[in-house]
């Protein structure tokens, strides 16, 4: 009835995860408590978990990111103080074996549901508006893509509590990842909810490129995209490219699983290496997928904060279509020690070390927009500066790297991790939080206290530099990565530092917390001081999103916009913001819909089913999405339009709020 789940899958003798289940447990109650005490269910089913909306999916997104974060960095505090201990014989406070579960949960965590869903979640805020859309070409796929990546979280935490996860790392490497050799569900859990998540994300890319293609507004050419959509718009052809691989990889190490397949195991002909040139062929692209849109907002930081136009717009752009192209053919330089020979090791290198040029043209050309500029040095500036001192360190290393003869001494070293982190903290990371605070009084209409950004920021970039510097020293002396334990004494005092790193960085992450508490407590009291009054928070905007009331309405334009140049909003500024001249008429848009959480609810059962073997329950979720796919496709009644009326009175509340905020200059 139950398949392989049993009462002896719950890790009752865990210690660890059994307050980790308390702890989860008494916050949830404590959620469904208010909630219910406050009679929100109906608003959140109404206004949210039923939203087509592209800018409440982002703030969903947002939630679920941050959830995610602080829980993969749980993962990393764990790791890390469990190597400034186990040490000299001391075994540390985590067993070998969920030592393992804890480093593949985190780079698994992090990537597919921390940065994705971040980058996602600016993707459905800022797109649309800067290309001047009312919404985004699907919005019915929009929220099955949330939904589908909010399951797969859910099913990759509830290994957690019934059974296991993953013990093989990040990316599933047969032939560990095998049944031969891994009987357990850990890596199941690990297959379903990668899937499941990647089917969300393409449904992400097929539906962000076409609404870049389709519908921006009339007269905005090619040229006259914003550099963040630009950058979207590459990332999102990564994603169509790449993320089918993914799925193809998945599918086939869940066929050597579950029917006793070949397609990775020497006994039946298969072969590892294809499987690491299908991961790698996607993972090494998902690194750039994750770092376009990073430089796309500091792009739009940039200008904003210098009160220039972005320095080389032409170049910015071309050098994130070469970054594209380059980011898609370099792959193999992860396993340069696996055999592949000189002349396709070379190619290889070369094409690496090439990335180096269109990503320096970028670091010269935001340079440049701040140089003679009247740079203010307002929070979300500051995580730009890190993130161009970090970066090009974690760039430097990769050139290393790309070296087959430097990367032979150091392949599967921490040095490795170090650099990997390097990216993807100083430039992945800084950009999401970065592009967090610059666009969070747009979504809510209320400013976050920056004072509380600025120390989350030097709380990052102080750790940042303590937690991994160590990293690289002990990885050029020959500290592999995966260990647990070890008894070399040099390496103990960088372990350490390391590990005082980690709460460096706890501590940067509280202060992010508590902005979010006080920002959250400035919006329920009604802060005067905190209200962005004229949609231009920050009084230098440059594009549409900008021209647009803070939060934004439902349809975002309540007249589709006059395109007037790269940088419109600037230009119209300048112009003293002229009158519209098109009169307002009812604005098409599409109902809410419950298919999004249906399908949602579907995915997780059929996920948790397929890692537990309970097959009947497979056929049930699949019916049942079957049904509500034929029964949306049969509705007519999906769409609806905003009255003039409506529209008419939120220009005019929109325009005395801007009275009153050139009143109080």
């Amino acid at each position: 009835m139950l398949g392989k789940l049993t009462l002896s899958s719950i890790p009752y003798d865990v210690p660890i995860l059994v307050g980790t289940f308390i702890g989860v447990a008494v916050i949830g109650i404590a959620v469904l408590a208010a909630v219910t005490y406050f009679k929100k269910w109906g608003y959140l089913w109404r206004e949210w978990l039923t939203t087509v909306d592209h800018k409440k999916l982002a703030i969903m997104y947002v939630v679920l990111g941050l959830v995610m974060l602080v829980r993969g960095f749980a993962d990393a505090l764990m790791m890390r103080t469990q190597l400034a201990l186990a040490y000299a014989g001391n075994p540390g406070y985590l067993p070998p074996h969920h030592y393992d579960q804890v480093f593949s949960a985190h780079g698994t965590i992090m990537i597919f549901f921390m940065a994705m869903v971040m980058m996602q979640a600016l993707f459905n805020f800022v797109v649309p508006l800067q290309i001047g859309a009312r919404d985004v070409a699907f919005p019915l796929i929009n929220s099955i893509s949330f939904y589908m990546t909010l399951v797969s979280a859910i099913l990759i935490n509830i290994s957690l509590f019934i059974g296991e996860f993953s013990n093989v790392g990040w990316l599933g490497y047969p032939p560990i990842s095998e049944l031969q050799f891994n009987p357990g569900v850990g890596v199941d859990y690990y297959i379903w909810s990668v899937q499941i998540s990647g089917i969300g994300t393409l449904l992400t890319g097929m539906n962000f490129l076409t609404t870049i293609i389709k519908l921006r507004a009339p007269g905005m050419k090619w040229m006259h995209i914003p550099v963040f959509t630009w950058t979207a718009f590459f990332a999102c052809i990564m994603i169509l490219t790449t993320f089918p691989v993914l799925t193809v990889s998945m599918a086939l190490l869940a066929l050597d699983r579950y029917l006793g397949m070949h397609f990775f195991t020497n006994d039946g002909g298969g072969s590892v290496m294809l499987y690491l040139n299908l991961i790698w062929s996607w993972g090494h692209p998902e690194v750039y997928i994750l770092i376009l849109p990073a430089f796309g907002v500091f792009s739009e930081i940039a200008a904003t904060f210098s009160g220039k136009p972005l320095f080389g717009y032409a170049t910015m752009v071309i050098a994130t279509g070469i970054i594209t192209f380059l980011g898609s053919i370099v792959w193999v330089h992860h396993f340069f020690t696996m055999g592949a020979g000189a002349d396709v090791n070379t190619f290889f290198g070369i094409m690496t070390m090439f990335i180096a040029v269109p990503t320096g043209v970028k670091i010269f050309n935001w340079l440049f927009t701040m140089y003679k500029g009247r740079v203010r040095f307002e929070g979300p500036m500051h995580w730009i500066v890190g993130f161009m001192i970090t970066f090009s360190i974690g760039g430097m290393t990769g050139v290393m790297m790309a070296m087959p003869a430097a990367d032979w001494v150091i392949h599967n070293s921490l040095f490795l991790v170090a650099h990997f982190h390097n990216v993807i903290i100083g430039g992945v990371f800084f950009g999401y939080v970065a592009g967090l605070s610059y666009w969070f009084p747009k979504a809510f209409g209320y400013k976050m206290r920056d004072v509380w950004g600025k120390w989350a920021f030097r709380f990052w970039f102080v750790g940042f530099y303590l937690s991994f510097i160590p990293l690289y020293a002990v990885g050029l002396e020959g500290m592999t990565r995966r260990m647990n334990h070890y008894d070399n004494p040099n390496w103990h005092p960088w372990l350490l530092v390391a590990c005082v790193g980690v709460f460096v960085l706890a501590a940067g992450l509280a202060c992010q917390v508590i902005q979010f508490v006080l920002a959250a407590f400035d919006a329920v009291n009604k802060k005067p001081d905190a209200l962005d009054l004229t949609g231009d928070n920050w009084g230098s905007g440059r594009t549409l999103e900008w021209s647009l009331p803070s939060p934004v309405p439902h349809y975002n334009f309540a007249r589709l916009p006059v395109i007037r140049g790269l940088d419109t909003f600037h230009i119209e500024k300048e112009l003293g913001r002229p009158a519209p001249v098109s009169e307002l008429e009812p604005i098409h848009m599409p109902k809410y819909s419950a298919v999004g959480p249906m399908l949602g609810a579907c995915g997780l059962l059929i996920g948790f089913a397929l890692v537990w073997h309970i097959w009947w329950a497979v056929i049930v979720g699949l019916v049942v999405a079957f049904f509500t796919i034929v029964h949306r496709s049969a509705n007519l009644d999906v769409d609806f339009y905003v009255t003039v009326e409506e529209i008419r009175a939120d220009e005019e509340a929109f325009a005395r709020r801007l009275a009153a905020a050139r009143a109080a200059e």
